[in-house]
């Protein structure tokens, strides 16, 4: 039977990463090692390694987490425009597309951080 899930990425800077997803976030450093770090969401885990074979970094990346309700979405859109505002690319709102409530943000690789509420 599986325990978890670790999702890794290739990261640019590993400081920057952890500052990022541990401050902004709030999501807990599970493990530290030299190259990589993995970070516990609570629900499954995020790996970001700084490779030394010239990878790219993954294209077209949203990594989403998950709010409890609507008013936590608007709650850390507040939080965060306070701690990095210049990570956050838009206010929080409903999506034509899909049933979400969400913002989104870039974090130091570029990649794309989404908080949602799944409605």
């Amino acid at each position: 039977m599986l325990a978890s899930n670790i999702i890794f990425f290739p990261c640019k800077d590993l400081h920057a990463t952890l500052d990022f997803y541990a401050t902004v976030t709030g999501i807990t450093v599970y493990r530290e090692m030299e190259n990589c770090i993995i970070l516990d969401s609570g629900y499954g885990y995020l790996g970001f390694c700084k490779y030394d074979d010239g990878r790219p970094m993954a294209d077209g990346v949203c990594i989403s987490f998950n709010a409890p309700e609507i008013e936590d979405v608007d709650r850390y859109y507040q939080e965060i425009r306070k701690k990095k505002p210049e990570c956050v690319l838009c206010p929080p709102k409903y999506h034509d597309k899909f049933p979400v409530y969400s913002f989104f943000m870039k974090d130091p690789n570029g990649y794309t951080v989404e908080i949602q509420k799944i409605l």
